[in-house]
């Protein structure tokens, strides 16, 4: 067994950036060192872990699966490390940092536009970098490897191994334009079926959400005609026939006056939006300033 105090943690800062760019002169270049130096530490990482760590491939490097096993362990003990140098106190005011934070177009909409207003008036030399919300396992790995700060999303697709904050719970609402020949404000199940519906499916593969789960229960079938990725794009299309769709109501705050809004029957389930994170970022002052300000943000809403 080796000791811990043979380790330079040096060695574990040149394998996460190993790591993370799988390329020797991208390392180099994010260590601000040259590249016979980077092969250097590399030799040294692979005799204390006893192990090839890294294979050099057409395309850069390939971690092992040692290696990829070591990836989330390294880069917690890192931020553990950089921690205890980092100043506990953050000032908003003079941080000049990167934020990165991702959603769904609807949250992008209902969270993440307010939230980049509420930190351009406090913060204004913070940049923020909005992604869509990856797959699950892309996402995991953005986290891993400290390249994501905060996700926010519905309950059902937040991963178990971050740390999650309920934000607010939004509902579905039954649309359509203003021009729509259904004029009764409450429809029943046989009005809403019999006419086209619009979806938002963002991994484009399906014509079938919530509403039919809960639709099935009751018998009843919708005709959905066109799935589309977004809500966005789902709103241009909705005003060019006589669709009907289901939108969360964070979404109406702007387009009410354009839209016909129906009651139904159905009872479907609360949209519930939590923000996740790291556990690593738990004690983080910047972290922790970020939350107050989503949380701050979502209450005035």
């Amino acid at each position: 067994m080796k000791n811990i105090r043979s380790v330079d943690l040096n060695l574990l800062v040149a394998f996460d950036a190993l790591f993370d760019e799988r390329s020797v002169t991208r390392a180099a270049e994010r260590l601000a060192v040259t590249q016979p130096t980077v092969s250097g530490l590399l030799k040294r990482l692979r005799r204390t872990f006893s192990d090839q760590l890294f294979l050099r491939t057409s395309h850069g490097i390939l971690p092992t699966p040692r290696a990829e096993a070591l990836a989330g362990p390294v880069k917690n003990l890192l931020a553990s490390a950089q921690s205890l140098v980092t100043p506990e106190t953050f000032d908003p005011a003079v941080a000049e940092t990167t934020i990165k934070i991702c959603g769904s177009d609807y949250l992008q909409n209902a969270v993440i536009s307010p939230l980049i207003k509420a930190i351009r008036k406090v913060a204004p030399k913070i940049r923020v970098l909005v992604a869509p919300r990856p797959d699950a396992n892309t996402l995991a790995d953005l986290f891993t490897r400290g390249e994501m700060d905060l996700c926010i999303s519905s309950r059902e697709v937040v991963l178990p191994d971050l740390t999650s904050r309920l934000l607010f719970r939004d509902r579905y609402i039954c649309v359509a334009r203003k021009g729509h020949p259904l004029k009764a404000h409450k429809i029943s199940l046989r009005q809403l079926c019999a006419f086209d519906h619009l979806l938002v499916d963002p991994t484009g593969t399906s014509f079938s959400g919530v509403v039919d789960t809960i639709l099935s229960k009751s018998h009843c079938q919708r005709r959905v005609v066109v799935a589309v990725p977004t809500f966005h794009f789902l709103f241009d299309i909705l005003g060019s026939d006589d669709f009907i769709a289901f939108v969360p109501e964070g979404l109406l705050h702007k387009r009410r006056s354009d839209l016909r809004i129906f009651e139904t029957d159905l009872t479907l389930p609360a949209i519930e939006v939590l923000a996740s994170w790291h556990p690593r970022l738990n004690g983080d002052a910047q972290h922790r300033w970020l939350r107050e300000l989503l949380v701050k943000v979502t209450k005035a809403q």
